[in-house]
């Protein structure tokens, strides 16, 4: 039984329509769909992660195809639907810029490392790109990366305070930990008897 809004279907369809995909050459690290979204307004889309080993390989050249061949193929299988085909990239910053693709990055500060937080600096101009209607581009980007992604505008970004901010998060979550480490040695005591 083969659902037509499971993710699996695009990455098959990929394999099929992509030559480089099949053989190895290219491989799809990561897929982010919403093919049922919330609201009618807003259209199906898939974003797809590809990466290379390959230095003379174009990973997102190759799904797209020439003049864009094999990705519309792709799209008129899934009746239209958005696709867009990203670079991964082992380095969480230019990841994330990469899977908010059209929107053009200024910057991506990651702000907690261990609960994978991050702030994306945008221009005015970019801002509702980035977000996506009714926060579909952001939302896929998050669920492509794994980072929380929290879009800002670059020109009202207070660094100093934000900066301030997960410093002071990150020692509270410090002391939770501190204080759950010393609760489970607590329990790891053995109870000894008094009387003997």
């Amino acid at each position: 039984m083969v659902s037509r809004t499971d993710a699996a279907l695009v990455v098959n369809l990929f394999y099929k329509e992509v030559p480089e995909i099949e053989d190895e050459v290219v491989r799809i690290v990561a897929v982010a769909r919403e093919a049922n979204p919330p609201t009618r307004s807003v259209g199906p889309r898939t974003k797809i992660a590809v990466d290379t080993l390959e230095r003379d390989v174009d990973p997102v050249g190759a799904c797209i195809g020439a003049k864009g061949s094999r990705i519309q193929a792709v799209v008129a299988e899934l009746r239209g639907e958005k696709i867009d085909a990203i670079r991964w990239s082992p380095d969480p910053a230019t990841y994330i810029a990469n899977a908010l693709s059209p929107a053009r990055i200024q910057e991506v500060r990651l702000m907690d490392a261990e609960e994978r937080q991050a702030h994306v600096l945008v221009n005015e101009d970019q801002l509702s790109l980035a977000i996506g209607k009714e926060g579909q581009n952001v939302r896929l980007a998050a669920r492509l990366t794994g980072w929380k992604i929290d879009i800002r505008e670059a020109k009202s970004y207070d660094r100093g305070a934000e900066d301030a901010k997960a410093e002071a998060a990150a020692e509270v979550r410090r002391q939770h930990q501190a204080e759950a480490a010393i609760e489970e040695e607590e329990i790891e005591e053995p109870i000894t008897d008094d009387e003997g």
